[in-house]
């Protein structure tokens, strides 16, 4: 590297240090921005929430070379105060829609599966008026919430038995927590899964005070392995289905119909996680295959969890069904009443449930399937259209390519399963993918780096347009 590019890296970066060194203090901002007629009425704690947010943006801007003016003190106090006051007049919440071109469909942090329209309508009721979510209207008593969505869940998976929790996680702990606490519970070692955000299945299985015995190898397990393993303390045996891995090569794996004779035959239940978790066959629409919840009931198993918000295409939730006997001593645990979900929650799984009873035509009614089931040459068709919505609002020096692209399910689900897509490939000669992700992301499109150029995956754009935005080019 040359010595003055050196040099002049090295001073850039002494004077972003200086800029950050200079950053006021959020009490002399605050002071300065009651002092403004247009703020000076505001509660001041969120006055000072404002102004934070502010602070924190400027900062990035000068870490990044976004913002690189030299200020002194007062310019800079005024920097934070300006961008407060615009936020207040905007009234934002931190909560924001995106545009996630990413080519995940179902991101964990974009919020996973768009609800169906009814789901949203049935969510807006029940914030906007009281509902019967635990009072019985023909006897006037207490009624039950999990009948919001227990006969629908039975129909779609033929369990006898259904309840729902905040998540899958919390359906693991609770389940394990009522069947199998302080005793063991035999699980293949292959099985062992993180479930993202560092959060792995032997320490969700601790918090819910079963014991842990592993068999089997990473690679291998067999029947024996679970028989062998069987003592006086066993509770049940546990299959966890490999949603977001994929082990290959040399590999053997025991059956759920396997583990269930293995269980009858000493009078263990067994229960298996799905993580991901599919109502209907998704081959029908084109999608790779994943376990049906209704298969795995019918196989024998005892008690079977999923998530509400991945294939289901449902809000967050954590779905329990299984055999009443099962599930009824779930329901009695108080640890229940902790991870139950609210009203919101339940009217958008009930009417989520609904649609796949009801609907006659499911693949256009939830955005979920919808959105996985897409061809290539229909994402394809709006390319040209979405080329030329974001060429004309980069301008001139950008190169704006349609591309052949490969999209995920994502969420854990069908990890090695790719979709084939159609993306724009956009480039510069003088500035890099990175900061071209960056711009983007502050007109809120959210795309992805690939081979060194910033990429927008059209599988979940179903309308061009929403690239109408402005970006900030310079």
């Amino acid at each position: 590297m040359p010595k003055h590019s050196r040099k002049t890296r090295d001073a850039d970066a002494d004077s972003r240090a200086d800029q950050i060194r200079a950053l006021p203090p959020i009490d002399e901002c605050l002071r300065a921005a009651e002092a403004l007629p247009a703020l000076a009425g505001l509660n001041r704690s969120y006055l000072k929430v404002a102004l934070q947010r502010a602070q924190a943006e400027l900062r990035a801007a000068i870490l990044t070379g976004r913002d690189a003016r030299p200020r002194d003190r007062d310019a800079m106090i005024d920097a934070v105060v300006r961008a407060a006051a615009h936020s207040v007049a905007a009234d934002e919440p931190l909560l924001r829609p995106v545009v996630n071109a990413t080519g995940i469909v179902l991101h964990t942090n974009l919020g996973r599966a768009i609800l169906a329209e009814s789901a949203i309508e049935a969510v807006e009721m029940a914030a906007r008026s009281a509902v019967n979510l635990e009072y019985d209207l023909e006897t006037g008593g207490r009624g039950d919430r999990d009948t919001i969505v227990e006969d629908e869940l039975c129909a779609l998976t033929d369990a006898e038995a259904a309840t729902v929790v905040n998540n899958n996680a919390a359906a693991v702990v609770l389940a394990l927590n009522s069947l199998a606490e302080g005793r063991e519970v035999i699980v293949s070692r292959g099985e062992m899964i993180e479930i993202g955000g560092s959060f792995r299945l032997p320490d969700v299985m601790a918090k819910s005070g079963a014991i842990l015995r592993e068999v089997g190898t990473t690679n291998r397990t067999h029947p024996s392995d679970y028989a062998d393993a069987i003592g006086p303390q066993t509770a049940l045996l546990l299959k966890v289905h490999p949603s977001n891995y994929r082990v290959v090569g040399f590999t053997s794996e025991v059956t759920l119909e396997d583990l269930v004779e293995i269980g009858r035959a000493r009078r263990i239940d067994v229960m298996e996680d799905l993580g991901a978790g599919a109502l209907i066959d998704l081959t029908e629409y084109g999608i790779p295959h994943e376990p049906i919840v209704r298969d795995r009931i019918a196989a024998g198993a005892a008690i079977v969890t999923f998530s509400g918000d991945k294939l289901l295409g449902g809000p967050q939730a954590g779905v329990i069904v299984g055999r009443r006997a099962a599930i009824d001593r779930v329901k009695r645990n108080p640890l229940k009443r902790a991870l139950r979900c609210d009203k919101l929650t339940l009217a958008a799984l009930s009417a989520t449930m609904r649609l796949y009873l009801r609907s006659g035509d499911l693949a256009h009614e939830l955005p979920t399937l919808r959105i996985l089931s897409r061809r290539a040459s229909e994402i394809g068709a709006i390319a040209p259209r979405a080329r030329e919505i974001v060429a004309e609002r980069l301008g001139d020096g950008y190169v704006v390519e349609i591309v052949d692209a490969a999209s995920q399910v994502g969420s854990g689900a069908m990890p090695v399963e790719q979709l084939k897509s159609v993306a724009l490939r956009v480039t510069h000669p003088e500035k890099s993918a990175n900061a071209i992700a960056a711009m983007f992301r502050r007109a809120r499109i959210i795309g992805r780096i690939a081979d060194d150029s910033f990429h927008l995956d059209l599988r979940t754009i179903e309308d061009p347009s929403v690239f109408s935005v402005k970006l900030e080019t310079d």
